[in-house]
């Protein structure tokens, strides 16, 4: 299922085809798909070179999955369950001497966005998601002091949005959008359009 976006200009196609679907292919991913998009998140920029961010990795059928499959909202669950890969990324919170590290989340992001594109390269899809028991899953999977779960993300191949229930089948095959840019980037004053041509 294709659903590029309409950008105001020409994107490279993995940034215009990426989008987040629901309905997940259970169909297992090879270690090779896998390994693949760890290494695109390893290869991210951080700050001084730290990696502020852990992945937890979650194959369906294992305790991992199980433990963030059911740690999902009910309305993540209802769906999420279903992908054959559910990561949890997890970001630095905390310098080893208790120094806060406030750009750790950030950093974590620019590794899941990696991961993510690398994702689409491969033909695969990726779906985040903020709504799970952060302290659940940090107990019961070990994540020390000093870490945070920030996302849990589901991966696989995209499969007929049919095996949706509404009215998730029905947001599966609308089509993306997004606030124009006016709204998004600033020129001198906050609120007023950076001076970019649109």
């Amino acid at each position: 299922m294709l659903k590029t976006a309409e950008t105001a200009t020409p994107l490279h196609p993995l940034v215009a085809e990426r989008w987040s679907p629901r309905a997940f292919d259970p169909a297992a991913l090879d270690d090779d798909a896998v390994r693949s998009m760890l290494e695109a998140a390893r290869w991210a920029p951080s700050a001084m070179n730290h990696q502020p961010w852990r992945f937890v990795v979650g194959r369906h059928g294992d305790l991992a999955h199980k433990i963030l499959a059911e740690s999902l909202v009910d309305a993540n669950r209802v769906w999420a369950g279903h992908a054959p890969l559910l990561l949890l990324a997890v970001a630095r919170s905390h310098e080893p001497d208790g120094r806060p590290r406030p750009t750790g989340s950030f950093e974590l992001g620019l590794a899941v966005a990696q991961l993510v594109l690398q994702a689409q390269a491969l033909g695969l899809h990726a779906h985040q998601m903020g709504g799970f028991d952060h302290d659940r899953v940090a107990a019961e999977l070990g994540v020390p002091r000093g870490w945070q779960p920030v996302v849990t993300i589901a991966v696989g191949q995209v499969a007929d949005p049919q095996s949706l229930p509404e009215p998730l089948r029905s947001r599966e095959r609308a089509p993306r959008a997004r606030l124009p840019l006016t709204d998004l980037a600033f020129g001198e004053t906050w609120g007023e359009p950076a001076a970019v041509g649109v």
